[in-house]
């Protein structure tokens, strides 16, 4: 029978939720759905049918995400994604991705999507480039911060979960402004990064809350009870402060708590933690991937951030997926701001949209893109100005999987 595709109901929901659920392995629990509700947007969700079964679909969730230099923009933050065991090598994935992109390009929505990778030989088939990173960190319990560094007077405490979420949201909302590849967030949001069954936690503890006047840590604690004595650990939801020594001061009380043997965090690829400890070599971290990016419409993507320094470039971009990107475009930047304009002229620098999508927050530099052949420089020099006006302040980050 012939699959067709459509966009979903919220009657859909449950049995779109057990679709995904089953594609992931995991097992389908009622009492989670009207958390799935509570961020599930069915005008922006595709279901993919073999005759009245629905077998695959993906969606999106409407939100900002914070681009170098100019601060929040909006995003195709594209999740659930997923196809029925049993039904898989049958070209449902493609048809939700073309209809996700064609979608976003016909209807001049957001010019630029996101995802977190299930798979990461996945989703660069249809232009996604890896434009962030994140760090498995392990720091042992009181390990030692360099001299000189200010943790203030500021005292540091645990509450409960009512008492922490209005500061932490008003904390989240002062900061991700700033903050390369922070999304942002509503009450759904919030209640689904934050929820607390005991399907959620894995075998830890329940969340436990800190609050400090100028900032907040979650964590969970995962039981190690030894001969010699406790060394649980300390596992690390997220931690944001408004100013560097409001986090140093939450590190330290959570470095500090009693009990326990290690600290471990999926942070920033460039958290500092590792600056502020006496000894570097004792913030262990292997880094993997985390946001990919795609670069949707390539006119208006570029020109909605802001650059390092000016460069004046013609970029040949391939994209078969997305077919109105390819061409030569000539990229301008003055003062931090971008133009972008369709071309004949002869190319600088040959790429593909993966690349782009790679370097957009400023996260994967032009330069290794070149190295590993993503990248080909007609002109030289232009690779090297490339990279370093797509460069940013800080490696992007994203602190929660959509």
């Amino acid at each position: 029978m012939a699959l067709t595709l459509r966009t979903l109901t919220a009657d859909d929901l449950p049995e779109f939720q057990r679709v995904v659920n089953s594609a992931f392995l995991f097992d389908s629990v009622e009492d989670q759905l009207e958390r799935w509700r509570d961020i599930f947007e069915p005008e922006r969700h595709h279901g993919v049918f073999d005759g009245d079964e629905l077998i695959g679909g993906g969606g999106i969730q409407s939100r900002e995400i914070t681009v170098p230099g100019a601060g929040p923009r909006p995003v195709a933050a594209v999740t659930s994604v997923g196809v029925k065991p049993g039904h898989r090598r049958r070209g449902v994935l493609t048809r939700v991705m073309r209809a996700q992109l064609h979608g976003l390009h016909e209807e001049g929505r957001e010019a630029v999507a996101a995802l977190w990778a299930s798979e990461a030989a996945i989703y660069p088939r249809f232009g996604y480039g890896l434009a962030a990173e994140f760090a498995r960190l392990e720091v042992p319990s009181g390990a030692k911060f360099r001299p000189g560094v200010s943790v203030g007077g500021e005292r540091v405490r645990e509450v409960s979960r009512d008492e922490a979420m209005p500061v932490m949201k008003a904390v989240y909302e002062a900061i991700r402004p700033s903050r390369t590849g922070w999304l942002s967030r509503v009450d759904g949001n919030w209640n689904h990064q934050f929820a607390d069954t005991e399907r959620d936690r894995e075998g830890l503890t329940a969340f436990r809350y800190v609050l400090h006047p100028q900032g907040y840590a979650v964590y969970r604690v995962k039981a190690d009870w030894q001969e010699r004595g406790p060394r649980n650990e300390l596992h690390v939801k997220e931690i944001a402060a408004r100013t560097d020594e409001a986090y140093a001061a939450i590190y330290r009380y959570l470095l500090d708590v009693d009990m326990v043997g290690e600290l471990k965090f999926f942070t920033a690829s460039d958290d500092p933690v590792v600056h502020l400890l006496e000894d570097p070599r004792l913030a262990l971290r292997s880094r993997s991937d985390s946001l990919w990016v795609r670069v949707v419409d390539v006119d208006r993507a570029l020109t909605q951030r802001r650059y390092a320094s000016d460069v004046d470039a013609v970029l040949e971009v391939s994209d078969e997926f997305c077919p109105w990107n390819a061409g030569r475009w000539r990229f301008t930047v003055k003062d931090g701001e971008a133009t972008v304009q369709r071309v004949d002229d002869d190319a600088d620098v040959v790429l593909d949209v993966q690349a782009l999508g790679a370097a957009y927050l400023g996260g994967t530099r032009l330069t290794s893109m070149a190295r590993a052949q993503r990248v080909r420089e007609v002109t030289e020099g232009v690779v090297n100005a490339l990279s370093h006006a797509f460069s940013g302040d800080r490696d992007p980050h994203c602190p929660e999987v959509f």
